[in-house]
């Protein structure tokens, strides 16, 4: 689950093994497309599932493990509202899985073309 906390680094930038596996959850969770959507339903403000699932046009049991899986990796709050559960989109989560991303390679001083060359030059020396 993607901490509440903001994400924990060592002296050299790296995140703390705890932190590292709360931010690989939450990127697990986004790699697949339906989760993807559901998210970006989730975008407009609280939604209820049947108002999800007519946007994702998924099946229910479908949908149930997606938010599940969303919900598990901190990125998603239920609550019962009735024999309905109304999900909203935890910004927080997603705002320090942003952090954690390294920055432009530009920003770092890299220049992309030298290493293009060097991985063409290596290629063309194998």
């Amino acid at each position: 689950m993607v901490s509440s906390t903001s994400v924990d680094m060592t002296r050299s930038g790296v995140p703390c093994e705890e932190s590292a596996e709360s931010l690989a959850a939450g990127f697990k969770a986004l790699g697949d497309p339906t989760r993807l959507r559901v998210l970006a339903v989730l975008t407009h403000g609280t939604r209820c599932v049947c108002e999800i699932q007519a946007a994702v046009e998924v099946p229910s049991n479908l949908l149930s493990h997606h938010l599940k899986v969303l919900r598990e990796a901190g990125l998603i709050t239920g609550s019962k509202r009735g024999r309905w559960i109304d999900y909203t989109l935890d910004q927080g989560a997603l705002e320090r899985l942003a952090a954690a991303l390294p920055p432009e390679p530009s920003r770092l001083g890299i220049d992309l073309s030298v290493c293009a060359a060097a991985c063409v030059t290596a290629r063309d020396d194998a």
